[in-house]
């Protein structure tokens, strides 16, 4: 099974509703999928990271919930994502010592319970 913590692609979140949203990271928790928004790191601890609760099943695309998570599509197959992910990956380049290296994120996790 693919862990969609170890996962360096673009994930894409789809809520029940239908809505889809890029998210940061994502990782396993006991209690579901925790994600981090983008741009997570200027928010509030509250409003950075968030919590699905269920049972996380696959191996990508995963189901949590009633939630789906898939890497982004490329080549204009997801369009309505793009410029937020256009907007992150040029933030990123830009502001790179502003970001949290991937292991303070991985620690940052599991201070919220990531696995």
């Amino acid at each position: 099974m693919v862990s969609i913590g170890s996962v360096t692609a673009p994930l894409v979140l789809r809520h029940p509703d239908g809505r889809e949203q890029l998210i940061a990271a994502g990782f396993e928790h006991p209690r579901g999928l925790l994600y981090f928004d983008l741009y997570w790191h200027q928010k509030t601890p509250q409003r950075a990271a968030h919590l699905i609760e269920g049972e996380l099943r696959g191996d990508g695309p995963w189901r949590v919930g009633n939630a789906r998570v898939r890497v982004l599509g490329c080549h204009n197959t997801d369009p309505h994502l793009q410029e937020a992910f256009i907007d992150w990956q040029h933030y990123l380049q830009t502001h790179a010592d502003d970001y949290p290296p991937r292991t303070q994120i991985l620690d940052i996790a599991r201070r919220l319970g990531a696995c």
